[in-house]
């Protein structure tokens, strides 16, 4: 039985504290969307720059390096895991760069997932390239795959015309990286921006879908989540992260300060644009158990008395 780290008093935040390799296997419950930052593997000793000054580029152990063999391994797996967490009609997004975003691919087709778009993310304020030898550093990258090749999958399609000045909206999206306002409780070392998350999670689910994040850092996909009407799962092994987490989940809770979060996220034409298609998106249907929240345990009998033994969350 696993006890969360923290669930909210709505059911739709909840927190696990712990290794995803070994928490995904001790559920059952499909979720409707994944987003997946993974260790970059970045920490190598080198330097950049950040609001002027020469920083480390060290993030911690869990984004160090140890060989090509080993980050095979590490992404195969994870993703195997999260495969088999995703309804069959549900879509997973990956973010990386360079350094592990050609693994991820790689193994997204080994695997049996269908790649839709690879989103390419054009920070508006990058930070300078250090030494000088190499063009700026400016993008990241984001799969978008399914599940299935054959499932289809739900996408918001008018909704991102609507975004995009009545146009197809394109595989590159020029939106702001991290704002001040989004660290109120705390600095995770790579925090993603809810403009970015804002995006995905409404481009590819329903109001009151299940929303995963095996790595989720800060949680901005579970802060992105709730703001949206969705709800959300995260796993991660640092305390420090799921405090922020926590932390900011209760900062929403108060209605005065999620409305103008809401009213800053960038990536809309008009400040009133998120809350109108608030209104008019459709919405998941869930049995009520699942409404309550995910039972944390897996039943492997037939006698249905040992899900009494199942903790919710």
């Amino acid at each position: 039985m696993i006890e969360p780290y923290y669930r909210s008093k709505d059911n739709k935040f909840t927190l696990l504290h712990g290794d995803s390799f070994k928490l995904l296997k001790q559920f059952e419950h499909k979720f409707d969307m994944i987003f997946a930052d993974p260790p970059y593997f970045l920490s190598n000793g080198g330097q950049s720059i950040q609001n002027g000054k020469i920083v480390s580029v060290n993030k911690g152990k869990w984004d160090k390096s140890y060989g090509f063999d080993e980050i095979y391994k590490f992404n195969r797996e994870w993703l195997s895991l999260a495969r088999d967490k995703m309804k069959e009609d549900a879509t997973i997004w990956i973010s990386g760069t360079m350094h592990n975003i050609f693994s991820v691919g790689q193994l997204l087709t080994e695997l049996g997932f269908k790649i839709l778009n690879i989103i390419t993310w054009e920070k508006t304020n990058p930070p300078p390239n250090f030494s000088c030898r190499y063009f700026t550093y400016s993008t990241e990258q984001i799969i978008w795959a399914r599940k299935s090749e054959k499932v289809p999958h739900y996408y918001n399609y008018e909704l991102m015309k609507a975004l995009n000045g009545d146009k197809q909206m394109k595989d590159v999206w020029r939106l702001p990286a991290i704002a001040k306002w989004e660290k109120s409780c705390g600095k995770h070392p790579t925090q993603k921006p809810l403009s970015v998350l804002t995006r995905i999670i409404m481009a590819s689910t329903k109001q009151n879908a299940w929303i995963l994040d095996p790595f989720t850092g800060s949680s901005t996909t579970g802060i992105a989540s709730n703001l949206l009407d969705r709800r959300f799962l995260g796993i991660d092994q640092e305390k420090d992260f799921l405090d922020i987490s926590k932390n900011r989940k209760i900062e929403i809770e108060n209605s005065t300060t999620c409305g103008i979060y809401k009213s800053k996220i960038q990536g809309f034409t008009t400040d009133k644009q998120l809350f109108l298609n608030l209104l008019k998106e459709p919405s998941v249907e869930y049995g009520e158990a699942e409404i309550r929240g995910i039972t944390m345990c897996k039943n492997n009998s037939q006698d249905s008395s040992e899900i009494k033994d199942c903790s919710s969350l």
